[in-house]
């Protein structure tokens, strides 16, 4: 009976509204591995999947969950349902822009200007 409990039915839904999975993942598996597992599955159609672990958030039962957790850890109350599928929501930080970027580092833009009337 442990052996069932140890294993969790997780599918990711994107923010288009699909999923991906489900799948069964060991309690033990950290959110990492969960991220590592979405950026590996991601749909090769659509645009601006994450390329980084960094550049995806994992959201269960209204919690932001940090990748040096586990499954296990992170399960609400409502994973304890028998045959139950956990739904994880996805969310993806589209990565910084080059531009935005060489605006920030522009020295002109941190001169302070001053007007005397």
């Amino acid at each position: 009976m442990s052996g069932v409990q140890d294993q969790l039915e997780i599918k990711f839904r994107l923010s288009d509204g699909s999923d991906i999975g489900p799948k069964s993942f060991p309690a033990a598996a950290s959110v990492t591995y969960l991220k590592e597992s979405i950026i590996s599955q991601w749909p090769k159609e659509k645009e601006n999947g994450p390329r980084t672990v960094k550049d995806v958030k994992l959201i269960s039962a209204g919690r932001i969950l940090e990748n040096n957790r586990t499954v296990g850890e992170c399960r609400s109350p409502l994973c304890d349902i028998p045959g139950g599928v956990t739904t994880m929501h996805v969310v993806v930080q589209p990565p910084p822009l080059e531009k935005e970027k060489k605006v920030i580092n522009d020295p002109k833009q941190n001169k302070c200007v001053c007007v005397i009337l």
